[in-house]
């Protein structure tokens, strides 16, 4: 991603870059205003400098998913605390609210109840991935948060069949290290949730949502406010597990007290497997 020099006459960057780090040591040299803008992370870190930051976080990842050759993705969402059933996964510690010992226990079981989901969500992955080694990596490529959970999931079931897969990670307190199925040259990490969503958006194919918490409800309410408005073309926006998502959110309620229409219900549809979801989505690619 370095300045091309075929492209103009002029130095490229990365030759002051290297240039610079070979200046005799001085106290003026010495000095952050002398260093290069661009190299300066104080600088990077300015509060003025955040419309800059929040630009780069928009650039990097487009830049090298269009050096990729990707098209398009499948968008897997959901719980970062669901568990794979077998225990094989080298997961990392999911984000936990520190609690008491029994509260966090209770947690830990009821997540550990929807575990199954975790299987549905690798083999939704796994093939969704055969499908995209087809067209070479460029389309229906995997795109989780790159976290544990769901998110890995995702990724291990692309890993499973051979292709790439994409994780947008993001920075938290609590340390939240990309899965290790994520491929690496298409492991991201943000600052901004807001431009984190965007690149789970900008390319999406269909939107896979699985039983989640605070994130997940997040993800999938700005989605779907995104195509109920008219702000993001109408996909395959599928919600796994009717009897979790009816317990949790009041569909019905929200048409009987006219702040959605009956229409607006129609903008998603529940599943209940991985073959289901395929389905529709190779459906709604074949015009079906």
């Amino acid at each position: 991603m370095k300045d091309d020099p075929r492209q103009h006459p002029f130095r490229h960057s990365q030759q002051d870059v290297e240039a610079a780090d070979r200046i005799p040591d001085t106290p003026q040299t010495r000095a952050p205003a002398y260093r290069l803008a661009f190299t300066d992370p104080d600088f990077l870190c300015r509060e003025e400098l955040r419309p800059v930051r929040l630009q780069l976080e928009l650039l990097k990842p487009q830049m090298i998913m269009d050096e990729r050759g990707i098209e398009s993705t499948i968008v897997l969402m959901g719980s970062a605390r669901i568990p794979d059933p077998t225990g094989t996964a080298v997961q990392a510690e999911p984000p936990l609210i520190e609690t008491g010992g029994g509260a966090r226990h209770d947690e830990a079981a009821g997540a550990a109840a929807l575990s199954h989901w975790y299987d549905e969500a690798r083999r939704l992955a796994r093939l969704m991935t055969e499908k995209s080694l087809k067209s070479y990596g460029r389309e229906d490529v995997i795109v989780t948060g790159g976290g544990p959970g769901i998110m890995e999931a995702g990724n291990r079931g692309a890993m499973d069949a051979g292709g790439a897969s994409i994780g947008l990670n993001i920075v938290l307190p609590h340390e939240q290290a990309p899965n290790e199925y994520v491929t690496p040259d298409l492991c991201f990490n943000f600052h901004y949730f807001a431009i984190r969503k965007m690149h789970f958006l900008m390319r999406a194919k269909a939107l896979c949502i699985f039983p989640g918490g605070f994130g997940t409800l997040d993800e999938l309410f700005e989605s779907l406010t995104l195509i109920q408005t008219g702000r993001m073309r109408p996909v395959p926006f599928l919600l796994f597990g009717r009897a979790f998502w009816e317990a949790v959110i009041n569909w019905q309620a929200l048409v009987e007290a006219g702040t959605i229409s009956p229409e607006d219900i129609k903008l998603f549809r529940f599943v209940e497997t991985a073959d289901e979801a395929v389905e529709i989505i190779n459906g709604a690619e074949d015009g079906s």
